[in-house]
């Protein structure tokens, strides 16, 4: 039998959002290591707000919306924002009841500012990997390190000279036409308008450079877990420099060793490393002038190899973060927020992570 195409707007609505999502779904498992994070957040939280005045979006909800973004991929804060309207999942994940409104994009993002500020990100992403810690998803000993470039939100046209001098009005204000041609182009000379923190960069020899920033990260072997980002203004070495800061970072004092690809074989980083207890595992780069600093003491060992195997891992995670977190282009501006909405990504990351490898080994 045929049914009825009839719509009937119903006055009431018994149903909440928590009895529509049903019980396996993988948001679900991901909203409980989240809840936790938060709740350990919540006295940092309290630190950042007046006791007095108009009550503004709490920031749990803010964070979980953040993270949806970046989990179902929603390129702006607008349409996050039309998806929560409409979306029992999303209104359930975030917090919201079926018939609370939705707030304006401009007030979420202006609440939002509030939290990029602060080290949020960085204490986030710290109590998620002390959540995996926490279930032996991660090693203590054998981690991996790498760097990628991360497009900022500037285009060519805005990097021009320092000293530049007036020049008459453009022929179209809002897409003037400009020519590079014979102009030799550096971050010595010549700076963003539009972010004059981002640097002209590109990955390899024959690759366009573009107006980037470096994306760095720390990730430990066993599961593929991320431990630690950094991000810096791409100027050549900023990889090698990110490496040693995650790497000082790390907890204990027990010998670790670290993987890399030839971009880390260099007699700096590797005496840098050894100075921390850390045994650097590179790949070796005998192309380099004066050969590789790595030599048979480290290569002769069976954990040498096990690390250049492993260490493909972390392209799985800036695949992650380039494509799903949609951080192939950066919607920020600065290094200081780049590196909060890029280590937070780390963290969404993380989140999914944790939950599959939950479902692939379950509980005993």
């Amino acid at each position: 039998m045929r049914g009825d195409d009839q719509q009937q707007n119903h006055m009431f609505s018994y149903l909440s959002p928590e009895k529509r999502v049903r019980k396996d779904h993988p948001l679900r498992t991901i909203r409980a290591m989240v809840d936790e994070v938060l709740i350990q957040l919540s006295p940092q939280f309290d630190t950042m707000y007046a006791r007095v005045g108009r009550p503004s979006i709490a920031p749990e909800k803010l964070l979980r919306a953040q993270l949806l973004q970046m989990l179902y991929s929603i390129r702006s804060e607008r349409l996050l924002m039309e998806e929560m309207d409409y979306n029992l999942l999303f209104r359930w994940f975030v917090g919201l009841n079926a018939d609370d409104e939705v707030w304006d994009p401009t007030v979420f993002t202006k609440n939002r500012d509030r939290l990029l500020q602060g080290d949020v990100a960085q204490e986030f992403l710290a109590r998620v990997v002390k959540q995996a810690r926490g279930q032996g998803l991660t090693s203590d000993e054998h981690f991996t390190v790498d760097g990628t470039l991360l497009e900022a939100w500037a285009g060519a046209k805005s990097f021009q000279l320092k000293d530049k001098r007036p020049s008459p009005p453009p022929d179209d204000p809002g897409n003037p036409t400009v020519s590079f041609r014979g102009e030799r182009r550096s971050n010595e000379t010549h700076e963003s308008k539009t972010d004059p923190e981002a640097r002209l960069a590109r990955k390899g020899v024959g690759k366009e450079s573009k107006l980037s920033y470096s994306g760095n990260l720390l990730v430990e072997n066993r599961n593929g877990l991320i431990v630690d980002a950094e991000v810096f203004q791409a100027n050549g070495t900023a990889e090698r420099d990110a490496a040693l800061i995650m790497l000082e970072k790390l907890p204990g004092r027990q010998p670790v060793s670290v993987g890399g690809d030839k971009g880390f074989d260099t007699r700096d980083f590797v005496k840098e490393c050894r100075n921390l207890q850390v045994t650097p595992q590179v790949a070796q780069n005998h192309a380099r002038p004066g050969g590789s600093a790595i030599d048979g003491r480290t290569t002769r060992h069976a954990g040498y190899a096990i690390s250049q195997r492993k260490r493909k891992r972390i392209e799985e995670c800036f695949g992650w973060l380039k494509t799903i977190a949609l951080l192939r282009k950066v919607r920020h501006r600065g290094v200081r927020k780049v590196h909060w909405i890029f280590t937070f990504a780390c963290a969404a990351y993380n989140l999914v992570r944790m939950r599959n490898l939950g479902v692939a080994v379950p509980a005993v």
